[in-house]
């Protein structure tokens, strides 16, 4: 350090003064530390007062961005400092009371602050840091940050004192800072500290010494740097407290050293780049010139850009990724094995990565690879009753047969048809038998055998295992009907379910489709354990559930509540969008408030368990939106997480997908479709349909579809694809891609063939056995065998052929359909049913589903409506309140109807009693409650808006509002008044029919459309979920720009210099609107200068020296193209330096007297 910088005096009052350029060795920050040069004006108090300046500085190494949130931590760093052995017949003794107070920085909550390492040269008291209020008292809610020996000062805090020593102190050593002996001045430094705060939101984060409030004044007591200096003269001891502020004179404002030390820019939250996988999938083989699909999956699934297809080092093709996925239709010239990989190209959020790699097996040969056989058989069986044995075998297109094996024995063989072949067998001995299948292979797929399955067969039925599952309301109202249900399973299980309270049994139910339901009043308050008791029945063994508790109570039951939020990502600032909560019981009424941090933005009803408000944000930025629920008679408040909408004044652009749907073959010749689907549903524009690189057509989108009618000309593979243009709101999206097959020749594809056959026929009784084929189109025949015998023959008419057939013998018979195949379907076999024929009449299982209001009047009819499965039944039906017969309805086509009047008040339990019939069996239906009432009973209702997503200006657009009860029953009656961005529009219009209908003519721009019904004495109001409508001028006509930069040859480090831009149409005029961006190669220098009268300037110091790369761009406007100008060199020098002083000490005179 440079003597001749230093100046000696017999007490120091120099500001904290930082080294320039020093090295913060092992700071937390990433960035280069900032070093601020400025003066510091300090008054020293003895028995004579001096007034002195002294140049200082001060170094902050902290990170250049940090991200809303984000932890972080930035170091501040006071440097070397000293004073002489004597001056002017005083000695010094040393400096003590040493302190620097930093300011807790805006935009950003304080966690912690701590010392980093002793400093140098110091003794007495350890440093240490405290957050203190303004009077220096430690305080967790003070605003500064005091580094400190235990916080004794000269002054502002709780151990002070301007004569006797204290608090950090440095000794006078006569050193330097890195020990060596200096024969005169004592220099010192305090150490670093290091701050850890919470970024705020994007803006600014500018660390700070003390300066805020009196600690701007000249000699106050909150100055940021003050300390005690300690001298003799003629054997007296003499004190001489200072304290210093950033000036550069007595009299002189604040200066640098009071403003941002640094400044830390707290981002507006970009992309969030996170790690990818790549999958590849490609065939095992294939043959030479034959092309395959080689497929990646990207994931996130929401991941674009491209992935090339590598073959080794070899780039076979890129492909672009859409929904997670990018395929390459390749075909492969040379035999052997290619080692396949996939390199995904990232994009802006997600990054590069690449598959294992795939090895495919290339021939000229057919291909012959391994198949894998899958067996499927029941786990028991009885002597004498067909059961189905099924074997699954890959890969999905090999063909064959499968015999399936007792042991070595062969039960019978099956073709596979679609990878699976199914035998329909009867074993006819008792025991454990173990079933293989073994696949006989075919041309490209080898032999294989399945694992072995055991199938126990008994003459006696099987009995299983049965589990009772049970279901019961959480809470009761004591008096008020619940239903408690039971699940059984297995599905077909029949019996009983007692339902219990502790060991006293509630009720019994019988067991229909595996469901048992109790209608069930509590008569007492408290907690009840309540379980399911299963009888079991034939083939099923008993079973009881866990218990579950119900709490009764006399008093309405308040249960907890949940709100969901949905808002839109995006938001443009003074469009209106909705935001939706969902409170959870469904039931629950009372009220939501929206709101944007703590300031509510609105109320708005629950009605159904969900509440809509219609907002228009005025302000950009990020919004933290929480949506709260008021909570009601019985159900608690709760408050939804928060979600974040970012509003912005430009157009909100969202990306888009484009899904591709074509034929998998097309003749030669003969126009098929092309159709591509865009979403969000909303989106215009165009979509070019492309042959590889070749453009077929172009397409407009209309209500998120586009479809090219297309010829195909030339025979061969073709690889569709489908490019979205984007729109104004909407980014491009390419389709992934989908593969033609073209031929002159008819294409001939897989068929499958499904049957439909009853369970059970009665023998010498016709039934319909019905076979449908795919695709839709095919015509032919198909054949219906019972095992090896044609039943008979029926012809396919759109897609469907049935035969009327009557079984002439008892027993299990197996049924098979077998498609002839024609043209263009190879011909195909579904796989076996089973059909139980019986001389006896067949009684199967029946269900009752009822149909009841959930309200009624007393005194005025109702219809309780029973259906009965299956559709055939016959019978009649008892509709039952309680124990009590309401009255008795035949069953017709499957349903009984009975026209009812209640004459008392209530909640009535309702249930359906089926008698049965001579092949059905008797069934009950589940409870269902109707509140009678001697008052009008008011309908819920709901209104839904009929909206297009788009439209054009000057074009009347119907609106439509829907409004329906809650059993979908039209409303009658009552109006609807639309509305328009929250202003009502049209009047009221009344509704007939369930619909109200406007025409309006809309302005240009981003709309919410609003409908509320007024309701009747019958039904009650209703309010529509808000829907969005996005209305378009005609595109206007641009013009094209040119921007000219003019700019200096040179410059000066941190001297400003003018960069200059003029901005003018072709054909010469300038412009008079839009931004000038000046950009320092790709960084945005200063800000945006606004056009006038087709110039912008920006006076801006260059901060890095060497040539600079500057250009203008011109941001465009209305009816203006953007344009960028030639690049300029701005060569930027040093130019004169002053490194600032060492922080040593100057003239103050004698301080302290005579």
């Amino acid at each position: 350090m440079s003597k001749s910088s230093v100046q000696r005096v017999a007490v120091p009052i120099t500001s904290v003064a930082v080294v320039a350029g020093m090295m913060l060795i092992g700071s937390p920050a990433g960035a280069a530390p900032a070093t601020t040069t400025y003066k510091n004006s300090c008054q020293a108090s003895a028995v004579l007062t001096v007034h002195k300046v002294a140049d200082t500085s001060m170094t902050v190494d902290a990170p250049a961005t940090v991200a809303p949130g984000e932890t972080f931590t930035y170091r501040i760093q006071p440097g070397g400092a000293s004073y002489p052995d004597s001056e002017s017949g005083a000695s010094t003794t040393n400096v003590s009371r040493l302190k620097v107070d930093y300011e807790i920085p805006a935009n950003a909550t304080f966690v912690s602050a701590a010392v980093v390492g002793t400093g140098i040269n110091l003794d007495n008291v350890a440093p240490s840091v405290l957050r203190v209020d303004d009077s220096g008292n430690v305080s967790g809610s003070g605003n500064i940050i005091r580094l400190s020996g235990g916080n004794q000062t000269i002054a502002n805090g709780p151990s002070s004192s301007a004569n006797s020593e204290g608090g950090i102190r440095a000794p006078k050593l006569k050193k330097d800072l890195n020990g060596n002996g200096t024969g005169g001045d004592s220099w010192f430094r305090l150490p670093a500290v290091d701050v850890t705060v919470v970024a705020g939101a994007p803006g600014v984060i500018t660390p700070k010494v003390r300066t805020v409030g009196s600690a701007a004044s000249y000699n106050n007591d909150a100055n940021y740097y003050t300390f005690l200096p300690r001298a003799t003269f003629w054997g007296s001891t003499q004190w001489a407290p200072t304290k210093c502020t950033p000036r550069d004179a007595q009299g002189s404002a604040l200066n640098a050293g009071a403003g941002a030390l640094a400044t830390i820019t707290v981002t507006t939250p970009g992309p969030v780049i996170v790690d990818s996988t790549t999958t590849l999938s490609a065939p095992a083989t294939a043959k030479t010139g034959t092309a395959v699909d080689l497929t990646a999956t990207v994931a996130p699934a929401g991941a674009t850009g491209t992935v090339d297809f590598k073959d080794g080092a070899t780039v076979l093709g890129t492909a672009p990724v859409n929904a997670g996925v990018a395929t390459l239709n390749h075909t492969f010239t040379t035999n052997g094995s290619h080692s396949i990989t996939a390199v995904y190209s990232g994009d802006a959020t997600n990054r590069t990565s690449t598959s294992a790699a795939s090895t495919v097996e290339v021939s000229t040969d057919p291909v012959i690879v391994d198949s894998t056989t899958t067996l499927s058989a029941p786990a028991t069986a009885k002597t004498g009753t067909a059961v189905d044995l099924t074997a699954t075998v890959a890969p999905a297109g090999a063909t064959g047969t499968v015999d399936f094996k007792d042991g070595a024995t062969v039960l019978g063989t099956a073709p596979v048809n679609a990878g699976v072949a199914t035998l329909n067998h009867t074993f006819t001995t008792n025991g454990s038998h173990s079933i293989t299948a073994v696949y006989s292979g075919d041309a490209t797929n080898r032999t294989s055998t399945s694992a072995a399955s055991n199938v126990e067969v008994s003459t006696d039925p099987v009995i299983v295992d049965s589990t009772t599952t049970l279901n019961v309301p959480a809470t009761a109202k004591t008096g008020t009907a619940v239903d408690l249900t039971a699940t059984v399973a297995p599905a077909g299980a029949t019996g009983t379910v007692d339902f219990k309270d502790g060991a006293t049994v509630l009720g019994t139910a019988p067991v229909n489709a595996g469901v048992a339901t109790l209608s069930h009043t509590f008569t007492s308050n408290g907690s009840h354990s309540i379980t399911a008791v299963y009888s079991g029945d034939a083939t099923n063994r008993t079973s009881t559930s866990a218990a579950s508790n119900v709490e009764v109570s006399t008093d309405p039951v308040i249960v907890d509540s949940t709100t969901t939020l949905n808002v839109p990502a995006t938001a443009k600032t003074g469009t209106a969008v909705d935001l939706t909560a969902t409170v959870a019981p469904a039931g629950a009424t009372g009220t939501v408030d929206f709101k944007d941090g703590a300031t509510v933005l609105g109320t708005a009803p629950v009605n159904a368990g969900v509440a809509t408000l219609s907002h228009t944000f005025t302000s950009n930025g990020s919004h933290s939106i929480t949506a709260v629920y008021s909570g009601d008679a019985t159900n608690r408040t709760s408050t939804s997480a928060a979600s974040n909408v970012e509003v912005s004044t430009d157009p909100v652009i969202v990306d888009s997908t484009t899904t591709l749907n074509v034929p998998a073959t097309a003749k030669t010749g003969t126009a098929v479709d092309l159709t591509a689907t865009v979403a969000p549903a909303g989106a215009t524009g165009t979509v070019d349909f492309k042959d590889g690189a070749t453009v077929l057509g172009t397409a407009p989108v209309n209500a998120g579809v586009a479809t090219l009618n297309h010829t195909f000309t030339t025979n061969g593979s073709h690889s569709i694809t489908a490019v979205y243009s984007g729109d104004a709101t909407n980014r491009t999206s390419t389709s992934a891609a989908s593969t033609v097959e073209v031929s002159t020749d008819p294409v001939i594809v897989d068929s499958t063939t499904t049957l439909n056959a009853p369970a059970t026929a009665k023998t010498g009784t016709a039934v319909d056995l019905t076979a449908t084929v795919a695709p839709a189109g095919a015509s032919g025949t198909v054949d219906f065998k019972d095992g090896a015998t044609v039943l008979g023959t029926a012809p396919v008419n759109a897609g469907v052929a049935t035969l009327n057939h009557t079984f002439t013998t008892n027993g299990s018979h197996s049924i098979t359909a077998v498609y002839s195949g024609d043209a263009t379907n190879r011909t195909s076999t579904s796989a076996a049913s089973t059909v139980e024929v019986s001389t006896d009449p067949v009684i199967v299982d029946t269900t009752t589903t009822l149909n009841v209001p959930a309200t009624a009047k007393t005194g005025a009819a109702v219809d309780l409506t029973a259906t009965v499965a299956p559709a055939g039944a016959s019978g009649t039906v008892d509709f039952k309140d309680g124990a009590t017969v309401l009255g008795t309805a035949p069953v017709n086509a499957g349903v009984a109807t009975l026209n009812h009047t209640f004459t008392s008040n209530g909640s009535h339990s309702i249930t359906a009693v089926y008698s049965g019939d001579a092949t059905n069996r008797t069934s009950t239906s589940a409870a269902s409650t109707v509140e009678v009432s001697t008052d009008v009973v008011v309908a819920d209702t709901t209104t839904t808006l009929n909206v297009p997503g788009a439209a054009t200006t000057g074009d009347s657009v119907e609106l439509f509002a829907l409004v329906a009860g809650n059993d979908s029953t039209p409303a009658e009656g009552g109006t609807v008044q639309f509305s328009i961005d929250g202003s009502n529009v049209g009047g009221a219009i009344a509704v007939t029919g369930g619909s109200a209908k406007l025409d309006h003519v809309f302005a240009a721009g981003s709309h919410s459309v609003g409908a509320v019904y007024s309701g009747t004495t019958t039904f009650n109001g209703s309010t529509a979920t808000a829907a969005s409508i996005v209305v378009t001028d005609p595109a206007p006509v641009e013009l094209t720009t040119v921007t000219t930069l003019t700019a200096p040859a040179t410059a000066t480090k941190g001297a400003a210099v003018n960069l200059s831009a003029s901005v003018k149409t072709e054909a010469g005029d300038p412009v008079t609107s839009g931004t000038v961006t000046f950009m320092d190669g790709t960084t945005a220098i200063g800000t945006a200068v606004n056009v006038v009268n087709g110039q912008a300037t920006l006076s801006y110091p260059f901060a890095l020296t060497g040539d600079r790369h500057i250009t203008a761009v011109y941001s465009g406007a209305s009816g203006l193209k953007e344009s960028t100008s030639v690049a300029s060199t701005v060569t930027v020098s040093a130019g004169s330096t002053n490194p600032g002083g060492t922080g040593s000490l100057s003239w103050l005179g004698n301080i302290f007297g005579s």
